[in-house]
């Protein structure tokens, strides 16, 4: 039998890398550049908040919770900015093709996580940071034991509130803020806006550098929250950082839309774990693939229906993808 209080917290926990990969994304897309080096990014993000917490807890004598959190977390997004610095600087200031850096920065970010985890591992498959995982994994006291209720709403860590609350915060900065809608105006029009006075540069390196330092906040999250503290060398967030760039086509650029549009992701995601109960498990067995494909048919789907429409909330920043010649202006 199905059961929806144990398949419910699990789309919700798979979704909330996603909801911060989408909503990084977004800022930066806002200005107008697509950075295809999400995955990477997650990946620098992740690592780097949890190698900081593992040499914490392993070297410290009396290792304290709240200094591991704000420790990975630091780490996490000075690495994961630095990550969209790179991008940022290759794409805005060289003007490299937007489109073959963000890959290359995808296969950059894996690399290094993977070579420096290699001494973390030290030969071994996995290993863990205990006390970081049992900091972010944290329900909220009394809420959570409230049965079902607790369960489905406030049963998760601090970093699944704060994506919610980030998202909402990103869509009022975008629309009731003047230096939101600078940000929209570069990335619909940069000519018109550094004819504006808008300084176009600083707005464009910002939100590129604020959105991927987001993004890693998602990587960091699988790995010290949902993956229990524990670093392997497998290929999930790579997974996870592509799915994020197909929400952002999904929830068409609106940080709201992330919200709900991330946990419909993870529910999908999850189906094939629940098949046997609903179909057999002889026939969940043969469409498991399938079933995980699921994300990004929707995503393909939503993006055919969009564009037919063609209205002009729906459509990506007019200049995404394109690099700004002021001296064309």
């Amino acid at each position: 039998m199905f059961d929806f209080v144990s398949f419910f917290p699990r789309a919700v926990m798979q979704g909330i890398p996603l909801l911060f990969g989408a909503t990084g994304e977004t800022l930066t897309e806002k200005s107008g550049n697509l950075n295809l080096g999400v995955p990477g990014i997650m990946y620098l993000g992740g690592f780097a908040g949890f190698a900081s917490a593992y040499y914490y807890e392993k070297l410290s004598a009396n290792p304290s919770a709240f200094v591991c959190v704000i420790l990975a977390l630091l780490c996490a997004l000075i690495a994961s900015a630095l990550g969209g610095l790179i991008y940022a600087f290759l794409t805005i200031t060289l003007r490299a093709n937007q489109n073959v850096t963000g890959l290359a920065l995808t296969t950059f970010g894996m690399g290094v996580a993977n070579f420096f985890g290699v001494f973390i591992l030290n030969g071994a498959s996995y290993t863990a940071a205990p006390l970081a995982y049992k900091a972010f994994s944290a329900m909220i006291p009394v809420l959570s034991g409230l049965g079902v209720v607790g369960k489905v709403l406030f049963s998760y860590g601090f970093l699944a509130y704060a994506a919610i609350v980030l998202a909402v915060v990103l869509h009022w900065f975008f629309t009731r803020t003047r230096a939101g809608l600078n940000l929209r105006a570069v990335g619909e029009n940069p000519a018109t806006a550094d004819a504006a006075g808008i300084n176009v540069t600083l707005y464009k390196y910002v939100a590129t550098c604020t959105g991927a330092a987001i993004c890693g906040v998602g990587g960091l999250y699988y790995v010290l929250d949902y993956n229990q503290g524990i670093w392997a060398t497998t290929g999930q967030i790579e997974a996870l950082g592509w799915l994020a760039v197909a929400l952002v086509i999904f929830t068409t650029w609106k940080p709201l839309n992330a919200i709900w549009g991330a946990y419909l992701f993870g529910m999908l995601y999850w189906l094939y774990q629940f098949l046997p109960s609903l179909l057999g498990i002889t026939m969940a067995s043969h469409i498991t693939d399938l079933v995980q494909m699921l994300p990004y048919v929707v995503t393909i789907i939503v993006l055919i229906v969009v564009s037919m429409r063609k209205k002009k909330e729906n459509q990506p920043p007019e200049h995404l993808g394109l690099s700004y010649f002021r001296e064309e202006r």
